[in-house]
């Protein structure tokens, strides 16, 4: 249990990480497919096929990449999606480690990336309903789209739900700490300090807003992987679709 004050320089420091890896999209992703789609919509693979190889090849990268990021130290230990202090905290982190309180910094590293992997728990099911509602059109637009289209994709489908699940189960995890109130205490006074840049006072917006980042992140790896490396492909239909 934290003391008052460490709680305070935890919640200084706890100016909330910054995750500096962005949403890099599936890299590629039905690359090699999108080089053959003539002979994939008309010789030898159907439409139907391409659509359920696509979906079954998104389960499987949010399958994994939820179970990895909602597990102990999935974000903590992920250099990829780690959650960092903003860059406009920098200078309010050192000053606190200058004055001997880095413990209490890292505890609030830690108390935010752990927000996160409670709120990663709930991702699996909104992805896999948006999945599951793709259309046979959506599935070729994918295909035939950039190599950031299945990203996108659920992104576009996910990102409102996965922000209504994720906050209050990020704004629990934060309050165990008293972090929120004070957060808000603290940046409030600090932004009327002229001439400053200012910090989000909303901490638990901040923290929801770089675990989505960090799930997006996660899951491109997780179907990059699937699009790239042929023993990913476990079964006879992702062989076939992303075989050629």
């Amino acid at each position: 249990m934290y003391t008052k004050s460490g709680i305070a320089a935890l919640l200084l420091a706890s100016i909330v990480f910054s995750n500096n890896s962005q949403a890099q999209g599936i890299n590629g992703f039905i690359k090699k497919a999108t080089g053959t789609a003539a002979s994939a919509l008309g010789g030898g693979i159907s439409k139907d096929e391409i659509a359920s190889g696509l979906k079954e090849a998104l389960n499987k990268g949010v399958q994994k990449g939820t179970a990895q990021l909602s597990a102990v130290d999935g974000f903590l230990g992920n250099a990829a999606v780690k959650i960092w202090m903003p860059e406009e905290a920098l200078k309010v982190e050192k000053k606190l480690r200058d004055l001997g309180m880095g413990s209490q910094v890292d505890q609030a590293i830690t108390s935010m990336n752990r927000a996160a992997e409670d709120a990663a728990k709930s991702a699996a099911p909104i992805f896999v309903d948006a999945i599951k509602n793709m259309s046979i059109q959506d599935a070729v637009g994918i295909l035939k789209g950039t190599d950031t289209a299945a990203t996108g994709y659920l992104r576009n489908n996910t990102s409102a739900k996965l922000t209504e699940v994720f906050r209050p189960v990020i704004e629990k995890s934060l309050d165990k700490v008293d972090a929120t109130k004070y957060w808000n205490g603290v940046f409030t006074t600090y932004n009327q300090i002229p001439f400053v840049k200012k910090v989000n006072t909303d901490l638990a917006a901040y923290v929801t807003e770089k675990a989505l980042a960090g799930m997006f992140v996660q899951v491109a790896a997780e179907e990059k992987n699937i699009r790239g490396n042929a023993a990913a492909r476990t079964t006879d239909l992702l062989k076939k679709v992303f075989g050629n």
